[in-house]
């Protein structure tokens, strides 16, 4: 060979080299000192090093420099247009890379196995199931749907797409499956909610021989977790430690195993695999914050989280919108101030979804002038930032101000979605906005671009049925396109009680009955029903029924946050160590109350079998007087007090929200009682949900 074109075709591949150096290590730099070199050395319309640099450039996020580097070329090979594509899905533009495979279909080059796998990707990105099938029929005519690196991906296309039964098809055709087959299927059938179906592929894949690797172990993990099967989950985590596989310095599969242990209840083991990891994650971190924090024990959790910020690990988005949420759910003031103002120090802090959850944590805890100023604040506003405003406005029961905010959404150019639809209608729904409710539902159901849900329904019949229009709202269960649900037979059952309605009362409930006989909190409806048109007989006969069941209604429970910590009472509760002065003093503002205004106790919320005397007694305990009563102990007569916060996981009960109501007016206090439907804001003996709740 000539010293020359040696020489020539020598320095052509250390520019190769050098390129394909810059791209794996993402050298933008470098390589652009390369491509200038190059240059002058004459190989500026070279095919190798011209597709070396659009690959360069695409990983190093220059898409536009690899799209000139495209169009100047001279000659373009299947190499040229699949590394173009590779770029677009790089960069996030999966639709580019659509639109490219398209032309190059056009320009008479053939794809290969990777043009293939590469734009089946982007069909899974975009959820573009319909050009996804056309590839793969593309596949089968060429027969590369039989090479494994298509195979996989159209198993993957099928699963992003959510079409698992043809993603498992391609699976049994494939007649040889490597690693990444089994984990696309594994994973796929984790992700659609088919986990006992991706535990038994994982032990075939074990029976066959197939070797493991993180993704595997992760997928399966996950599935164990969606599950609660802790005796899997456990089997996998013996296997890593006898196959000497090393999760202490894999961060996904220590992070999946700690994700197992927190949601099947066994903190213990999440926090041993948390102590054995080298370098911990944000995602373990956050999975074992989280689940102290569900289990209650809030103050290992912000213990855990002080060692986070103390740590080296940058605090991200993710953790701080799930704190947020933590404080939001148990309705933690404090707690979710100091988290606000961490937020604002940090950069993740100024994402969107984190100012959403800061909204969403204000409203939640009752605090709607807090919530104004900080969404006027906020830089920008997604969907989900006027939802949660629209919903804190229906709870409050300030129905005009939500349906204000949703109109003012739609100038503002953001388009409602589902949700939104339904927390405008919850709004109309809780201030008795009968008319405006239905102008909205009924443009929902006009709306080509949403459909409406069962959800949406249930609040047009608890709207209808707040006004006392029962048969319209019966009437529109009965017609409604979809399947009725229990919440929508329950919403329905709640209004026939309040309005006294026993006919249809029996009527729905026993349909609630046949459709939900294993819920006591049908039973408990029913029993209340005939309890208050004073069928005392019928009344025991359910209560007799769910004995007999062995059914068990949740606990209810109230908290109150004091001096920043929380105190939690259930019905009947006498632990708390200031028990004998909470009953002293609402033993002294009933007599207040009685003096005053002449209260007596809704004994008709009691258990009708026992003495009156009994009854206050059994009243007087209820989880949210008794942590009204903490807040009165600790300072809540005292001049100047005038908000008093209380929370309770469900319905307020009748009696309470009489006495609550005469406690505002006797004190001249505000109290703000969130409960499982909505925020009752009592002020001068009136309550916000105009005794409807």
């Amino acid at each position: 060979m000539n010293r020359g074109l040696f020489s020539v075709l020598n320095e052509r591949q250390k520019f190769a080299n050098f390129l394909r150096f810059c791209s794996k290590s993402l050298l933008l730099d470098q390589g652009m000192q390369v491509h200038g070199a190059l240059v002058k050395m004459g190989f500026g319309f070279d095919l190798m090093l011209s597709n070396d640099l659009i690959v360069m450039y695409g990983k190093c996020g220059r898409l536009g420099v690899a799209c000139d580097v495209f169009d100047r070329m001279l000659k373009r090979n299947v190499v040229s247009w699949t590394a173009l594509m590779c770029g677009h899905i790089q960069n996030g533009n999966p639709l580019e890379s659509l639109l490219l495979f398209s032309k190059m279909g056009l320009s008479g080059v053939k794809p290969n196995d990777f043009t293939f796998s590469t734009n089946l990707k982007a069909c899974g990105l975009l959820n573009g199931l319909d050009i996804g099938r056309q590839i793969h029929d593309i596949c089968v005519k060429t027969g590369f749907d039989m090479v494994n690196v298509v195979g996989n991906s159209i198993i993957d296309m099928y699963s992003k797409c959510g079409r698992i039964n043809e993603a498992a098809c391609m699976f049994e055709v494939m007649p040889v499956r490597n690693l990444i087959s089994w984990n696309a299927m594994i994973a796929g059938y984790t992700v659609a909610g088919f986990c006992e179906k991706a535990l038994v592929l994982f032990q075939k894949m074990q029976e066959v021989g197939g070797f493991l690797d993180e993704f595997t172990f992760t997928s399966t993990l996950k599935a164990c977790s969606d599950l609660g099967a802790i005796k899997e989950g456990n089997q996998i985590h013996a296997f890593l430690i006898t196959g000497g596989f090393l999760y202490s310095v894999n961060t996904a599969v220590a992070g999946a195993l700690i994700d197992l242990y927190v949601k099947c209840g066994k903190l213990f083991m999440a926090r041993r695999v948390f102590s054995h990891i080298e370098e911990k994650h944000v995602i373990s971190w956050t999975a074992l914050i989280l689940g102290y924090a569900q289990e209650g024990n809030l103050a290992e959790s912000m213990e855990l989280f002080r060692q986070l910020r103390e740590s080296s690990i940058q605090v991200d988005g993710f953790i701080l919108s799930s704190m947020m949420g933590v404080f939001a759910d148990f309705a933690l003031v404090q707690q979710g101030k100091q988290m606000h103002a961490f937020a604002i120090k940090v950069p993740s802090g100024v994402d969107i979804s984190v100012c959403n959850s800061i909204l969403d944590m204000y409203l939640k805890c009752g605090m709607i002038n807090e919530a104004e100023r900080l969404f006027s604040e906020m830089p920008a506003r997604n969907v989900i930032s006027w939802t949660v405003m629209i919903t804190g406005y229906g709870k409050h029961g300030l129905g005009k101000e939500a349906i204000r905010l949703f109109d003012e959404m739609q100038l503002d150019s953001t388009e409602p979605d589902d949700v939104t639809y339904l927390a405008v209608l919850l709004g109309c729904s809780h201030s008795g906005l009968v008319e405006k409710g239905q102008e909205y539902f009924s443009r929902l159901c006009s709306y080509h671009g949403i459909k409406a849900r069962v959800e949406h329904y249930a609040c047009m019949v608890d709207l209808l049925g707040r006004a006392g229009r029962l048969k319209e709202a019966k009437n529109l269960v009965d017609s409604m396109p979809l399947e009725a649900n229990v919440g929508i037979w329950q919403t329905l059952l709640s209004a026939c009680r309040v309005h006294g309605d026993l006919e249809l009362g029996k009527e729905v409930g026993g349909i609630l009955l046949r459709l939900d006989s294993e819920n006591p909190v049908n039973y408990v409806m029913m029993s209340n029903i005939y309890a208050d048109a004073g069928y005392w007989k019928e009344c025991e006969r359910i209560r007799e029924l769910v004995k007999s069941k062995k059914l068990k209604k949740e606990a209810g429970r109230s908290w109150v946050e004091i001096d920043k910590e929380v105190h939690f009472f259930y019905g009947g509760d006498d632990t708390h160590p200031l028990t004998e002065k909470i009953h002293e003093i609402l033993k002294e503002m009933e007599r207040r109350m009685k003096e005053e205004l002449g209260y007596v106790y809704g004994v008709k919320y009691a258990l009708h079998d026992v003495e009156e005397e009994s009854k206050m007694d059994n009243l007087r305990v209820h989880s949210e007087k008794l942590a009204i009563g903490l807040a009165l102990v600790c300072g809540g007569l005292e001049e100047g007090r005038k908000v008093i916060r209380v929370f309770k996981n469900l319905r307020v009960c009748g009696d309470c929200h009489e006495f609550i109501k005469g406690l505002s007016k006797i004190l001249r206090v505000v109290f703000v009682v969130r409960d499982a439907n909505r925020f009752h804001r009592f002020e001068d003996g009136l309550c916000s949900c105009r005794d409807y709740w």
